[in-house]
């Protein structure tokens, strides 16, 4: 793992990341605000953000007082410490052990089914840590306990695909215009594969890359949020087990925690064949800028704003529910979060006092307590966000929409909590959708709703923002159903009926268009962006044929 570090030699930093001849190197990790251990210590010690819902505690104490109290005893379970191995802290390797140098394609050299077979036993390593991980998701990134928890069932569910896929890579066999020929395609593995996540899903999302990236042959390199340190040390510890485990090195799958700086060596660095990242529209353009310049392959998951459109026959009921929990779910950050609500005009005030009831009945608080629906922001710079965005509607009062005012008006919510964490209402406003805060993706639980006359000005409204992942309606009519999927339809990557606009599986690839990034994840096909395509030919027997219209004479 490389902790916080300036990276200027990729290779020799990560020491020959494609895989080791010798395990990860190990060092005592000491209090430093460049180290691992700093946020750790504020962590357990409740004066950061990332715990925020507990009273802050003298700075003095330190990290081993904390792995004394019961409710941090999980950490253990899961190989975590005060003093964590393998680490690389302000550009330079603290450890007991060589800096090696060598490169072994371990991976691409065992064979496919096997790959699986490694796979499928990170999956069951991950079973039996289920409840400790993701109650350490819950602790760290601040979504709610049942969440966090399924954000590692998640990635065990990509295990299972990906045991299965790995016996199924395969071409087509493509018959040829020329006599006696033979035509194929070929799959084999890129090499190195760099993954780079978003705090939001600090696991899941390295397991939809990692999963099928291990069984198509190659080595993983991930850089985990800077601010979900714990996770990525826990998860790599149980990968690297696994692979040790398998006689395997444990650096086919490395892992980074830091910031920016380790994202550039990671997007501009040759050796590395896919840059698969995660996060906004702003930075990802930025790193398929880098990337391109060098002819790298890029996949990115960048925002979405993400509408449901409630036609006039829908199932009432189930809309309010989906859309609170789309709404409200993961503090509204999600990429997949409902962001606008878009109700016919003859339905628009039902729906909306609906909905109002039932925010009142969400409970705010510790994400690991019983019952709680909303946690906090990740950090104090999202909750600042959020007030900044708050602003921006209210100054945005004035927008027309069907000639009357419905712009900027704060129906619930609207305010931060005032408490030692970060919490914030969630929020509803009434706006046009004309609007540019609305074209905008503000990453909180706050929730446009706007009118609409007819179907075609709800898909015009769904299709207007520069985002383009996820989107929902609820009918009941059939020729509306399969307008809304067709291509006069959702311009989105994900178009769902009836269900809310989060909450996707994995059997499906994940992914959307526009400023969303273009990039596909998880199920179906994806499997393809992870390896290099090969057409080859065969000729079986004379006459020597250079195109179907050309055959070359024996010249003996």
């Amino acid at each position: 793992m490389i902790i916080n570090g300036q990276i200027i030699n990729l290779i020799h930093a990560l020491v020959a990341f494609t895989c080791l001849s010798f395990p990860l190197l190990f060092v005592v990790m000491e209090r430093s605000n460049r180290s691992l251990c700093y946020p750790y210590i504020e962590l357990l010690t409740s004066q950061s953000t990332l715990f925020p819902f507990q009273k802050t505690q003298p700075p003095q104490l330190k990290a081993e007082m904390s792995f004394a109290r019961k409710e941090h005893e999980f950490l253990t379970e899961i190989g975590l410490s005060s003093r964590n191995l393998g680490c690389y802290v302000d550009g330079t390797w603290k450890a007991n052990g060589p800096v090696v140098t060598s490169v072994n394609p371990a991976n691409n050299q065992v064979p496919a089914p096997k790959r699986g077979e490694i796979v499928r036993q990170i999956g069951d390593a991950l079973r039996t840590k289920l409840q400790q991980l993701g109650r350490l998701v819950s602790l760290e990134m601040g979504k709610i306990l049942p969440e966090g928890i399924g954000e590692v069932q998640e990635i065990i569910d990509m295990c299972d695909f990906s045991v299965g896929l790995s016996r199924q890579l395969n071409g087509s066999v493509i018959p040829s215009e020329r006599p006696n020929h033979a035509m194929l395609e070929m799959w084999n593995p890129l090499g190195i594969v760099g993954v780079i996540t978003a705090f939001n899903f600090p696991c899941a999302v390295v397991g939809w890359n990692a999963c099928i990236a291990l069984v198509c042959g190659n080595c993983v390199v991930w850089k985990g949020a800077p601010t979900t340190p714990l996770i990525t040390i826990a998860m790599t510890k149980l990968v690297t087990g696994v692979l040790v485990k398998n006689n395997l090195p444990p650096a086919i799958f490395t892992s980074f925690c830091g910031g920016a700086d380790i994202g550039q060596a990671v997007a501009k660095d040759t050796r590395i064949s896919l840059v698969s990242f995660t996060g906004s529209s702003k930075v990802g353009q930025m790193v398929q800028q880098i990337v391109n310049q060098r002819f790298g392959k890029c996949l990115l998951e960048l925002s979405g704003n993400n509408a449901i459109i409630v036609m006039d026959d829908a199932d009432i009921l189930l809309a309010v529910r989906s859309v609170m929990f789309a709404a409200v779910g993961t503090a509204g950050q999600r990429c997949t979060t409902c962001r606008r609500l878009l109700l016919h005009e003859s339905i628009y005030q039902r729906v909306v006092d609906q909905l109002l009831d039932v925010y009142k009945q969400v409970k705010i608080g510790d994400p690991l307590g019983k019952g709680t629906l909303l946690g906090p922001l990740h950090t104090p710079e999202s909750r600042k966000s959020f007030e900044k965005g708050i602003e921006i509607i209210k100054s945005q009062a004035c927008c027309i929409f069907h000639s009357s005012t419905v712009g900027g008006k704060i129906l619930t919510g609207g305010s931060v909590i005032e408490s030692e964490g970060n919490f914030v209402q969630p929020t509803i406003v009434e706006i046009s959708p004309n609007a540019n805060v609305v074209k905008q993706e503000l990453f909180a639980p706050v929730l446009y709703v706007m009118k609409f006359q007819t179907l075609q000005e709800a898909i015009e409204i769904n299709n207007s923002v520069p985002q383009g992942l996820s989107s929902s309606i609820f009918t009941r009519k059939p020729e509306v159903i399969f307008k809304w999927i067709g291509p006069q339809g959702s311009d989105c990557g994900i178009v769902n009926v009836n269900i809310p606009t989060n909450g996707a599986e994995i059997g499906g690839a994940f992914g959307g268009e526009k400023a969303t990034g273009g990039g596909r994840e998880a199920g179906s096909d994806s499997w393809k962006q992870y390896m290099r395509r090969s057409t080859w030919f065969k000729s079986c027997s004379p006459p020597l044929w250079v195109c179907h219209q050309l055959c070359l004479p024996e010249m003996l």
